[in-house]
This record gives C-alpha cells, structure tokens and sequence, in this order.
C-alpha cells in the first residue's frame, strides 16, 4: 500500500563523469537528428516465454550480491518547517504512425488553446493528469474521490454538480483518484486501486450546463504509479499517454503471460474480478536492452509500461510499449515523445543505466546505455531543432517512484547531452564526451529545471540554527560554463517566470522568493522577497502559476500565485489541508512586490463523508488565472480576488463541499 507521507531512502548510483570539451557549434550539436539503428523486440510469444522462464529460474537460484563498498552516509533527515508556520502537505508507450498520423494537427489545435490553459505544463501541448481543468466556462475539480463542476459564466460562481470518481457500486475504499484530464466533453480520471488492483482509468461525460455523468471504467494491470513529483498520465489531441510500472511476479499456479499488462472494461458484479484481461502489450512491442537480456547478474524485475489510449474509442482502444528492466526509473514526455531512464540502483556489482526513446510516429524505439541517474522529469529537455536531448544526471539517485525525488542524495553532477544519432540497439554507451562536469551541491532535496538557454539546480540543506546559504548553479547548455549564485533560503521549487525564473524556499523568517534574470552576458539574481511566517504550502508543480501581464509576454512583469501554509486545528486540517491561503506578488519591469492573500476559512467546515482517496497526495490548492479573473483554490472553497493597484482583494467567495446526503 501507500505508504505514509515520508521520504524513502536511496540506493546508490555509479556515475563516470569527465570534463567535457568546451564549446561546440549548434550545426555540429544538431548532426544526425535520428537515432542511427533501433531496438529489436521479442519476435514471439515462445521466445517472451522461454526468456521470462529463465528470469524465474535465475531468481529461485540467485543469491546475495554484495554491495560495492564504500557506501556515502544516508542524506540528512527532512528539517522542520519554521515554527511559525504549519507543516507543509507532502505534498509512453509508443503510439503508432496509425494512430497518431493527424499529430501535427492536433498539436496545431492544442497551440491554439494553450493561452487558456489554468495547468503550470512542463512542456508546450502536452497537457498534465491534475486536480483542476477548464472546460469552457466550467470548472472541474478533483477531490477527495470525487468531482466537482463550478460555473464561472457571467462573472459570477456557481456550484453545479458533483459525482464519485470511482464506478457506481463500488465503495472506492482503498483506491486513490489522482490525476483528471479533459478531452472535449469528456473527463478522464486516472486513478489506483488497492482493492481491485491496478491502474483504472474511468471516463465521465461533461454537459454544456457542467452536470455529470459516469460513462464507463477501464481496469489495467500494473502497480502504483505515484510519484511526489511526476505525472502519471499526459494528454496530447484525444490521446491518452501514461506510464505504469508492473513488477515481475509469478507464481507455480500463474501463467506467465498473466502478469503482462492487460486492460479490461470494468462492469461490477459479483463475477467482475474473474472477467479477463486483453493483453495490450503483445511479444513485438516489449523491449530490454540485449546486455541486460544476455546478463546473468542483471536486475530484470519490473516490466515499465507505456500506454496510449483512444479518448473518442468505445472500448477505449489501448495499446502499449513495455520495457524490461529494474524498478528504479524516470520517464518524461516531449511533444515528440517519451523518454524512460530505467536504472539498476543497487542489486548488481555493475549498475546498468539505459536510455529508453519511445518515439509518436512510425520511428523504432531506440536506447542507448548510460550512467548515473536524473532526479525527476525536470532533469530532461528535448530540443528538437538540435536533435538533442538534455538530461541533468547526478551519481546519486533512485528515479522518480514514489519518495525518492524527495532524497536524491548527493554526489556529482553532470549535464548529458544526448543526440539523437547516439541512440540505437543500446549496444554503446553515450560518449564521455557527451557529458559536462557541473559543481556539485550540497542539500538533501535536489530540484532543477531547464530554462531558456541554461539548467537551474541546487538543493536544500539546514544548519542548526538557520538555514545554511543555499547554491544555486546556473549552466549553460552549449558549454556547460557555470555561474553560482548564493541564495538566503532553500531551493523548494525553480520555477519559469517567462524568459527569467524564479526560485523559492523556507528559511527562518518565512518563505523565500528569489528572481533569476537570465538575458544577460551572465545569469544573476534578480529581487527578492520574503513572506513571513508561512511555509510552502504544496509541492507539486501545478501548484505554482505565473501569469504574465498581456503587454509583457518576456514575463518581466506579472503576477504569481502560490499556495502557503499556517498553523491550523488538527481536526480541520484534513478537510482543507495544510494550504492555508493564496498568496500572491506582483513582477512589474523585474522587480517584485506582495499583492497579498485569499485566505481559507475554517469557520463552518464539516466532515465530508470522505469514501475514496481522502489524502491529498496530489495537494488541495491551485492559484488560477482564467479570462482576466483571479482565482484561489483552497481545500473546498473557491475564493475570487480582484487585482487593483498592485494589491488583491476578495470580491467573491463558494463553498462546493459535498453536503450530507447529497449526491454522489
């Protein structure tokens, strides 16, 4: 099951990183756009059969392995949030020419829209699972196992509907709703079931007033998905694109094929568990690299599984690419395609990195071996008019499962830059040349983030009394020369503020905001401000919004909305969480003021009846910014604020909480 909200520990990674050259030409980075050779998958059911039989066979014979020694010591502990403020909330498969062939002109219609969009996206087009969409003048909400639709037409809100995010007839305990999508009228909830077992993706339909309706619920076998940091699901046009691990498991009484991915339509009953899977992964489209496949002492005990799905399909139409490897892994999704680093992190005496490129169209899958370890999907960005991909490694992690993220440890860093040409059958490694030596960083919690033409990182530490100065490093791509800048506070999340960033974290006073400028002959720190007494609220990237004034499309003035968090009663704190209120500044030519807070109100809340997924492990809070109107989303309370002067006032206020006996 899930385990409590706690940071997991981290096995250790073997990185070599030399000094790369210095700077190359962009024409010479951009040679060979396409991977020179691609994978090549089972040929057939028999030789998946035979292979997954001598896995078995090897693992009942396998015996310890020793770990290489000398082991660095355990990262530090999570420091306590300032005690004025409340604890913060912890907060591809391949898609076939086929079934993609109009991609161009769905991204073309996705680009189009993407002005609207209320989601802080990694990646242009490519739309996030989260617990807030706009559909319209409609809003829909995701929370606590339920859905909720609230009508901002008029200029007025307006709580319309609310349905379970789980089938009728079932009681949703042990299942977790996290992620909602919306494709046309339809709503897609992506959710993990403990009780039944596996991914469920259940689908609603939106009618133009915002009332509800179950339409139907697709069952896939897999194991959780979740990640602190990472999304489990994507959207691009009506295609579906998720990511889910499934751990090699079998036993005497099993077939083997039983334990690869399948879907099946979920319709209850007394016989629903017995129903059987449609295989969706069949021997041609499941990868490992040959190294790994020729190893006796290779860890081969997690099948990653990506799935694309047809939104518009009655029986959903689901496909996937699967790759065999070890459990530690990170994957990240581009407007071309899905990447997948997969890791042996500590079973074997040569740890084994591969580069998996899961591309949309009629392209091979490809990889290449590789070392080292990203720490979540912000360590990648895809450039395609280069035909490279950039990849942010350190010597130290365990993918972006779970906790992990969460302790990335510590070790070097370097900055991968891989060309297209240098994927293939994964029988070579990436070139040393490829990698760039960066200063390493101190701190327990590592965040980066790719912006304009530099990569952001650094991490967070505490000293005993304050918190120690925090490093952040600034390198540039084309010859990763490195800029350091000493920062007042933590590094909690980097985040993009048009062509600068922004960087925010705790320190004894409150929460820390610090601009990067980055247009400069050199990146350099920009303003800064400090909340007092508060905390970050949530983690999650969605979290954070930047929305940059119509006439200043550079983002040198704005406005930002971040959710914070006080001190409140235990007993309440759960029914609106630990984002106590919204607080919002204003960028004007670069330089940063306050603009105040929504706040949440404890006055008046009551039990919610919660059934299904009723911890927030995708947070609770959203600042939104939708046709010129502010919005604060807290707990279950829409709060509308109005901008004048550069300071924010509340002019309207809902509660959408399920009331007692009502609808479900």
């Amino acid at each position: 099951m899930r385990p409590p909200l706690l940071l997991a520990s981290l096995a250790v990674l073997s990185l070599a990183c030399t000094d790369a050259a210095l700077a190359r030409s962009a024409g010479r980075e951009a040679a060979a756009a396409r991977p020179s050779s691609g994978l090549t998958a089972f040929r057939s059911d028999a030789e998946l059969r035979a292979y997954l039989r001598r896995l078995r066979r090897e693992e009942s014979q396998a015996i310890p392995i020793p770990v290489p020694a000398p082991m660095p010591p355990p990262p530090p502990p999570m420091p306590a949030p300032p005690p004025s403020a409340g604890a913060p909330a912890s907060s591809p498969v391949v898609v076939t020419g086929e079934s993609l062939s109009e991609l161009p002109q769905l991204r073309q219609t996705n680009a189009a829209k993407a002005a609207d969009g209320i989601t802080n996206n990694q990646e242009a087009n490519v739309d996030e699972g989260g617990i807030v969409k706009m559909r319209g003048d409609t809003l829909v909400i995701l929370r606590r196992g339920r859905l909720f639709t609230v009508s901002l037409a008029g200029g007025r809100m307006r709580a319309v509907d609310s349905i379970n995010a789980f089938p009728p007839g079932v009681s949703g305990k042990g299942d977790w709703y996290d992620e909602m999508l919306i494709s046309g009228d339809r709503i897609i909830v992506v959710g993990y079931s403990y009780d039944r077992g596996g991914t469920e993706i259940n689908r609603f339909r939106l009618d133009p007033a915002g009332r509800l309706r179950f339409e139907d619920a697709w069952h896939l076998k897999s194991n959780d998905y979740y990640s602190s940091r990472n999304y489990a699901s994507r959207l691009i046009g009506n295609r579906l694109i998720f990511y889910t691990p499934l751990e090699l498991y079998w036993d005497d009484e099993t077939d083997l094929f039983d334990v690869l991915p399948g879907v099946r339509r979920w319709q209850g009953g007394p016989d629903a568990e017995k129903r059987k899977f449609r295989r969706i992964a069949p021997a041609r489209r499941i990868f490992i690299a040959p190294a790994m496949r020729k190893s006796a002492d290779a860890v081969v005990d997690t099948l990653h599984s990506v799935t694309s799905c047809d939104l518009t399909a009655a029986d959903l139409g689901c496909s996937a690419v699967a790759v065999l490897g070890p459990e530690s892994r990170t994957f990240y999704v581009s407007s071309q395609g899905v990447y997948l680093w997969v890791t042996d992190a500590w079973e074997s005496d040569r740890p084994e990195s591969y580069l998996y490129r899961l591309p949309f169209g009629r392209e091979r899958p490809s990889a290449t071996a590789v070392r080292g370890a990203p720490a979540d999907q912000f360590s990648f960005r895809e450039d395609p008019s280069e035909g490279i991909l950039n990849v942010l490694v350190r010597s130290d992690g365990g993918g972006d499962a779970m906790f992990a993220p969460e302790a990335s440890g510590g070790g070097g860093v370097a900055l991968l830059r891989v060309r297209f040409s240098d994927f293939g059958d994964a029988s070579r490694q990436v070139p040393r040349s490829r990698y760039r030596f960066l200063p390493s960083v101190p701190g327990y919690s590592f965040r980066n983030r790719f912006a304009g033409a530099y990569i952001l990182y650094g991490a967070s530490e505490f000293g005993d009394d304050e918190p120690a100065r925090t490093k952040l490093v600034a390198a540039r791509l084309l010859d990763g020369r490195a800029t350091q800048l000493p920062l007042p506070h933590e590094v909690g999340r980097i985040e993009l503020l048009g062509g600068d960033a922004m960087v925010i974290g705790g320190t004894r006073r409150g929460l820390g905001f610090s601009t990067v400028e980055l247009d400069g002959a050199e990146p350099d720190l920009g303003d800064r401000y400090v909340h007092p007494d508060s905390a970050e609220g949530e983690s999650r990237s969605h979290a954070f919004f930047f929305s940059p004034d119509p006439d200043s499309p550079d983002g040198a003035s704005g406005t930002v909305g971040l959710p914070v968090a006080r001190r409140a009663d235990p007993a309440l704190a759960r029914f609106f969480g630990s984002s106590a209120a919204m607080v919002f500044l204003r960028r004007e030519q670069r330089r940063l003021a306050p603009a105040g807070e929504l706040e949440a109100q404890a006055k008046g809340v009551a039990d919610d009846n919660c059934q299904a997924s009723c911890a927030d492990w995708y947070g609770n809070a959203r600042p939104i910014f939708w046709g010129g109107r502010t919005f604060a989303l807290m707990g279950y309370e829409l709060v509308e604020g109005e901008l004048a002067g550069g300071t924010i006032r509340e002019v309207g206020r809902i509660s959408f909480a399920p009331a007692a006996g009502g609808r479900q």
